[in-house]
């Protein structure tokens, strides 16, 4: 079962008030119901989403809804089935602000509909249910969307997640409008908004596990950097040493530059700062990584010359 269909069973069972059974019917009509011949037509592929719509019709108007099995068309291997409500649908479909008076569809909900926080989550939730989808924090980007056929429906949706400051954005897409949210944070707190406590702390320990994880990443890939820098330092000394012995002019150095040719030779991984260290021990003389460095900084000068004449 994927992670979408987890939040989708999950805010299944949530309890609602009237108001917010109303809401939620809303939100999922006005992006997923067909009106043909005063019959409303809807479609899902999860069972337990059928039980909520069929409890829902039943406490609010009394009326039952027909199911039938039909065939996918989106290549899922789940199951699509039809609901159809053919009672009481023009006073339904009023009452759940998809018909105004004149049985003409609106462009967005009446204000009553959505007039408080919860009356809000739960139109959100009804357009989760039947056209939402969140990638698992585990194995993909950070990416929420939302499908919406209508313009006007899609500018207000976007509007009820920008309330609880989602900063979710509208792409035009072929067969119609995503309403989508990439950020971690604001995705974790969506399925909050939801009422997807299970979900969230997935979310969260999935983010936490990535996040540690790519740490880890960046801390491995500094100190292979750092570990490629001290063996191309070293490396360059080495040649420069190279340079001066096959020219036969090691008696140009003094007594400590000569140290340090030969302990660069004798420990040719060493970084110079554990170069130091070992001088300092083995001669009792103690020397900085600063002082080494100067030491070395006269081999370079000297080969550099070497090598122009």
């Amino acid at each position: 079962m994927s992670y979408t269909v987890d939040i989708k069973k999950e805010i299944s069972f949530i309890r609602s008030t009237k108001s917010e059974m109303i809401a939620e019917l809303s939100g999922f009509i006005r992006n997923n119901g067909t009106v043909e011949d005063n019959v409303l037509s809807l479609t899902t592929e999860n069972t337990f989403t059928i039980e909520r719509l069929k409890r829902f019709f039943h406490d609010l108007y009394e009326v039952d809804l027909s199911v039938e099995s039909k065939d996918n068309l989106n290549f899922s291997k789940r199951n699509l089935y039809l609901l159809k409500l053919t009672t009481k649908t023009d006073t339904i479909l009023k009452d759940i602000g998809y018909y105004d008076n004149n049985n003409e569809y609106l462009e967005s909900p009446p204000t009553y509909i959505v007039g408080a926080n919860e009356e809000i989550r739960s139109y959100l939730r009804g357009v989760f249910l039947c056209t939402g989808s969140i990638n698992d924090p585990k194995t993909s980007r950070y990416h929420m969307e939302l499908l919406v056929s209508k313009p006007g429906e899609s500018v207000f949706v976007q509007k009820l997640l920008n309330i609880f400051d989602l900063n979710a954005k509208i792409l035009n897409r072929d067969k119609g409008y995503m309403i989508y949210i990439k950020e971690a944070e604001k995705i974790s707190d969506y399925i909050r908004i939801l009422g997807a406590s299970q979900a969230v702390m997935y979310f969260e320990d999935a983010k936490i596990y990535r996040e540690k994880k790519n740490q880890t990443n960046r801390l491995n890939n500094c100190e292979q950097a750092n570990m490629d820098k001290v063996v191309a330092t070293a490396a360059s000394q080495l040649e420069e040493i190279s340079i001066i012995e096959e020219s036969g002019n090691l008696d140009l150095l003094d007594d400590k530059t000569m140290e340090a040719v030969m302990y660069r030779k004798k420990y040719p991984e060493s970084s110079l700062k554990e170069l130091s260290a070992i001088i300092s021990v083995e001669t009792g003389k103690k020397i900085t990584k600063s002082g080494l460095n100067h030491r070395f900084r006269k081999i370079k000068e000297l080969s550099e010359k070497l090598k122009k004449i």
